[in-house]
């Protein structure tokens, strides 16, 4: 098991919640498909782009999908903790945050600019409105709904 970002030992067990959450949220694909934007995925929902070696109808082991949704999960949460102030907030809000830049990407997630300063003022309440009325949730409103009742466990 590979430790990962902010999550020392003593956290390996929410690590795990969360990847396996987000592994359930994602799903998996051996082979490359289609997400929801058209964009070309593979494994657990991992954004195939143009460095990848993934190639079209061509199926790829477990092993190997998972380590690139490993790197995949590190990334998120180096991003979150470059543009976050993990220090202050509840593992909850550091998980739902971390979820959205893995699904969303961290250019996109600090789009939601008024989520973001609702989360830095503690106002979770305000934070998950600001999701309801998203694009994203239009998009896949399963998942954005059962991160709002993780965020709201605030």
């Amino acid at each position: 098991m590979i430790q990962i970002g902010f999550y020392r030992q003593r956290n390996l067990i929410r690590f795990k919640q969360l990847a396996t959450r987000i592994k359930k949220n994602e799903g998996f694909k051996r082979s490359i498909y289609k997400d929801v934007l058209g964009n070309p995925t593979i494994g657990y929902g991992h954004l195939v782009v143009s460095l990848d070696k993934f190639e079209n109808k061509k199926r790829y082991s477990k092993r190997i999908l998972t380590k690139v949704f490993n790197q995949d999960l590190n990334d998120a949460i180096l991003k979150f903790k470059k543009n976050y102030n993990s220090k202050s907030l509840p593992n909850n809000v550091k998980e739902v945050i971390i979820e959205m830049i893995f699904q969303l990407g961290i250019n996109n997630t600090l789009k939601f600019v008024r989520f973001k300063t609702n989360i830095e003022k503690k106002l979770y309440f305000l934070a998950a409105f600001e999701l309801i009325k998203s694009r994203w949730y239009k998009q896949t409103p399963k998942r954005v709904e059962g991160l709002i009742n993780i965020l709201l466990r605030s």
